[in-house]
């Protein structure tokens, strides 16, 4: 899989003739516009073997909510929310930066303490959501918020 910068490097020597040429060569790595948030995480979920009731309660978000939110009838800013939807799916760290991504929110930053915390519980999944919040306490972090605000 290529990296979005090494892409733009090799756009950046693409002559407007070869347009046609780049889009077949890297048709694989470019992200059709029809595919939201809505339909990867449900891809991903089918791919996984995860139902979408025992993603919620993994994730301890309402039921009713949580298909709200992959029906894209709600939405929501709290990136906390969609964090634990990915870790209760089973995404893997580079699933879960692309979710972040097509639901138009900051992706994970190594820079950040508390992201570099989630990052490192998305690579070697610790246990339950319950383990990662004590990760994050640990290290004196804020535990991933519930989705009691739904905004």
């Amino acid at each position: 899989m290529a990296d979005t910068r090494d892409l733009e490097k090799v756009l950046g020597g693409v002559h407007p003739k070869d347009i046609d040429k780049y889009l077949e060569e890297n048709k694989s790595e470019l992200r059709p516009e029809w595919r939201g948030f809505s339909s990867y995480v449900r891809e991903l979920l089918k791919e996984k073997g995860v139902r979408q009731q025992d993603l919620f309660l993994e994730a301890d978000i309402p039921e009713r909510y949580g298909y709200k939110l992959l029906s894209e009838e709600k939405h929501t800013k709290q990136r906390d929310v969609i964090l634990r939807i990915c870790y209760a799916g089973e995404f893997t760290l580079e699933e879960t930066q692309r979710a972040l991504r097509y639901y138009e929110m900051p992706q994970l930053y190594a820079k950040i303490p508390r992201d570099a915390i989630l990052m490192v519980a998305f690579n070697t999944r610790p246990g339950s959501i319950i383990t990662v919040n004590q990760m994050l306490r640990d290290h004196k972090e804020q535990p991933l918020r519930t989705s009691g605000i739904q905004d």
